[in-house]
Parts: structure tokens; C-alpha cells; sequence
């Protein structure tokens, strides 16, 4: 992975969680970073990277306002000396709840964020890396991108999405050199699933379904997005790669 040292990538939602470990396994390789999170800890977490002597910078955004967009994304060209090798849509929100009782309004802003910024920052990326001929897209969708789910009608239809878009776009963009692949991570000790990891009965109803036993912890997927980053994976297109501790095979 040593050709990914001074490389430029933009990363979504890298404020905690997956996003976070994502960052800092692509830091960990000498690439620089810059995220784009509405986290109000985003510049302390920017702080604490740095102070690990990585190369990283931060900006606010809402990605449910789409006219927030091609403001924040220009700043983080010109953030990253106005180049970009990588991209990782990993932010994504969840209304975990019952169909029945959820608000088209609250639909909508999961699929403006998990779908419509998607795309909107694949298309933007786009442009760029097609002038240098090159470039690695890399989206974050979910093992319910295959699967309903439980309560997670609006999670579930917005991951499926990521998964289509990835193949449409790698379908498009793979002879420009732009490799666009996706990840579709399991169960997670993260923020997003704190609703299930406080349910014991659910939580280890999940478990048991798990080969591995367990959720995973977010480093654990830092290795999959260094490969799909590198030059290692530049005959992989529109793949949809489960990290997800073997609850897809079972």
C-alpha cells in the first residue's frame, strides 16, 4: 500500500465511528485527508489526528442541504492543493423505527443523505479524476443492501441504492480508470447501532446469526478500504464487498 503515501482524499462522516477508522487507516499510509462531517467535535477530531502526525483537514457540512454541497466540496479541493485520488462516502443516517409511524420527511432525509449526496459528490469526483485518467471511488453500503432489515425501511431502500449506483457508475467510469466500488459492512460497535446494542434480546439475537460471534469493531474495516484505495484494485469494478463477519453467508 505504499503507493497510496501523498495521495488526496475527500471522507464523509469521519468524525467517529466507521468513518473515523476509515480516516485514519488511510492517514496511517501517508495519504491526506479531508473530512467532511457536521459533527460539532469534527475540529477536535481533526486536532487529535494531527497530533498523530497525519496530514488531515476538516470542514462542516449538512449533507441533507444540497446546496451545501459543491460550496464544501471545492473547499476541500482547494484543502487538498487542489487534487483528488479518493473518495469515501461513508456518512449515512438511520430512523430506525416502524413504516407505519415514519414521517415522509424523515424518509426523505435519510435518502438525501445516504443517496443524494452519494451522488452528488461521486459526480464531482468524477470530473476530476477523469482529467488525470485515474481515481478510486469507494461508497459505503450496508448488508442491508441485500436485506430488509427490521425497522429500517428508509436505511435499507437507501443502501440498496448506493449498491445500484456503484454498478451504474462503474459501468460508466471504469475505462476513464475511476475504479467505483463499494463496501457493505455488518453490525458495528458504533454510534449508529447504539439503539441495538443496548436491546440485550436483540443484540444477541444479531450475535447468533454472526459466524465471527460478535460485532465488529470499525478498525476492522480499514483494511478493505486501504486495498480498494490502493493500485492493488485496479481491475476490481462495481463490487459490493461484505465485511460484515460472515452474516452474509450464513
Amino acid at each position: 500500500m505504499k503507493g497510496l503515501n501523498n495521495k488526496k482524499a475527500i471522507v464523509t462522516g469521519a468524525a467517529q465511528g466507521l468513518g473515523l477508522a476509515i480516516a485514519e487507516g488511510l492517514c496511517e499510509y501517508g495519504v491526506k485527508v479531508c473530512i467532511l462531517d457536521i459533527s460539532p467535535n469534527l475540529n477536535q477530531v481533526v486536532e487529535d489526528l494531527r497530533q498523530k502526525g497525519y496530514q488531515v483537514e476538516g470542514l462542516h457540512v449538512d449533507l441533507s442541504q444540497q446546496n451545501q454541497i459543491l460550496d464544501v466540496f471545492n473547499q476541500a479541493i482547494e484543502r487538498l492543493d487542489e487534487e483528488l485520488d479518493i473518495l469515501v462516502n461513508n456518512a449515512g443516517i438511520h430512523k430506525p423505527m416502524p413504516a407505519a409511524d415514519l414521517l415522509v420527511e424523515d424518509f426523505q432525509r435519510v435518502m438525501d443523505v445516504n443517496v443524494t449526496a452519494v451522488f452528488q459528490l461521486c459526480k464531482l469526483s468524477g470530473q476530476i479524476m477523469k482529467k488525470k485518467g485515474k481515481g478510486k471511488i469507494i461508497n459505503i453500503a450496508s448488508v442491508l443492501a441485500t436485506q430488509g432489515g427490521f425497522n429500517a425501511s428508509a436505511y435499507s431502500t437507501s443502501k440498496g441504492a448506493v449498491a445500484q449506483m456503484t454498478k451504474s457508475l462503474s459501468n460508466e467510469w471504469a475505462k476513464e480508470g475511476i475504479n467505483v466500488n463499494a463496501i457493505a459492512p455488518g453490525y458495528y460497535n458504533t454510534e449508529l447501532n447504539k439503539f441495538i446494542l443496548e436491546d440485550e434480546e436483540r443484540l444477541a439475537s444479531l450475535v447468533s446469526r454472526i459466524p465471527a460471534g460478535r460485532f465488529g469493531n470499525p478498525e476492522e474495516l480499514a483494511g478493505i478500504v486501504q486495498f480498494l484505495a490502493s493500485s492493488k484494485s485496479d481491475y476490481i469494478n462495481g463490487v459490493i464487498i461484505p465485511v460484515d463477519g460472515g452474516f452474509l453467508g450464513r
